[in-house]
């Protein structure tokens, strides 16, 4: 006997869809609406680190997973010249053999868990979004755009980082602020020699490259840019050249004309996160992923973090019969560790801006990696 029956998720991304599937798996009967009518998401590639793995293993994706996404072992970190300067080791977590970290397309990815979520049994609604929500003591009421309603148990807000359901219900939180670095990221084809990610580290510049595929990589930049301004996407690809002329190692070089292909699908966001204290619930609504956990991309665990997040809702759900027991145990199990994702990837965006200490650099990307391979 589970907490709920019948539960709303408002969000088709990687959180929603954890949780979604994660509460099928318990026998609770789930609707997903998403706003967007083609449910494509958009992006370049997306690092997945072993916690993530594991968390895709749980929801019975891993082995799809290696059909088209790219799994290794280790982080090399090396100078703009080129010049290997340590490998950061990436421990396999825990309760699992999956490996200790991989990439994928981010569209792929979302293909393979939404498939998983129709297949679940998920009732999913694309192009529809709610008009108005009334939380009851003892149910939720729901209106949607396409003139529908329902009630239900429990909703579950996974609206991301701009959330207008976070900006309804709970409207003392602050808007994500600009933090001073921006995000490049490009699509382009493999080096042969390339097994397992790499960074390479510049005067207030980083740029890595993933594999995504047995063809295919994905290259991001994370540039200091004191203030968030507009940039012309017709110039991306001659900006995301220059930065790339930065780096004289001939690996990074060679790869300066993908720049230009039209395959390479060049992307730019600010950078900016957002930690909302818990309790992340108002009555029977309750919010998870980037609605209340968005975090820069340094430790490679926004996803991960979400996904994570639906599972333990679903979970908890599940195994209580007392809807606030389940509640409750789900913020014990997740606040500590989002937000230490949280800070701690602001923490090594903040050191990257000013030139810090790499030494306390790699000491918390070590500590947080060592975090993360532990249960959730």
């Amino acid at each position: 006997m589970s907490a709920v029956n019948k539960v709303l998720v408002i969000g088709g991304g990687f959180s929603g869809m954890a949780a979604a599937i994660q509460m099928r798996k318990g026998g609770i009967e789930v609707d997903l609406i998403e706003i967007d009518p083609e449910w494509c998401p958009l992006g370049a590639g997306i690092t997945i680190n072993g916690a993530t793995l594991r968390a895709l293993e749980t929801l019975g994706l891993y082995d799809e997973f290696l059909e088209t996404g790219f799994v290794s072992d280790g982080v090399d970190i090396c100078t703009a010249s080129g010049q290997l300067v340590a490998t950061l080791p990436t421990p396999q977590p825990l309760g699992s053999n999956v490996a200790g970290g991989g990439g994928a397309m981010r569209p792929e990815l979302a293909r393979i868990m939404a498939k998983a979520t129709r297949d679940s049994g998920v009732d999913v609604r694309l192009g529809c979004t709610f008009s108005d929500v009334t939380v009851n003591s003892d149910h939720v009421d729901v209106s949607f755009s396409d003139g529908s309603s329902a009630s239900y148990d429990l909703v579950v807000g996974a609206d991301g980082v701009h959330s207008s359901l976070r900006e309804r219900f709970f409207p003392e939180i602050k808007k994500p602020e600009y933090i001073g670095q921006g995000v490049w990221r490009a699509v382009m084809t493999r080096p042969a020699k390339l097994e397992r990610p790499c960074m390479w580290l510049a005067e207030h510049l980083k740029l890595g490259i993933n594999p995504v595929s047995q063809t295919q990589m994905y290259m991001f930049i994370t540039e200091d840019r004191p203030t968030k301004e507009y940039i012309d996407p017709t110039t991306w690809p001659d900006v995301f050249a220059e930065l790339m002329s930065r780096f004289s190692d001939p690996m990074i070089t060679d790869l300066i004309p993908q720049a230009h292909a039209a395959t390479a699908n060049i992307d730019y966001r600010p950078l900016a996160n957002l930690l909302v204290p818990t309790p992340w619930n108002r009555g029977r609504l309750v919010m998870i992923g980037d609605t209340v956990a968005a975090t820069t991309p340094h430790l490679a665990s926004g996803a991960g973090i979400g996904i994570e997040s639906g599972i333990v809702l679903g979970e908890e759900l599940a195994s209580n019969t007392d809807l606030q027991v389940a509640l409750d145990r789900f913020h014990e199990r997740r606040w500590e560790r989002c937000r230490m994702v949280v800070e701690n990837s602001g923490r090594l965006c903040q050191i990257e801006i000013d030139g810090g200490d790499k030494a306390e650099h790699a000491s918390i990307m070590k500590t947080s990696m060592m975090t993360l391979a532990q249960p959730i």
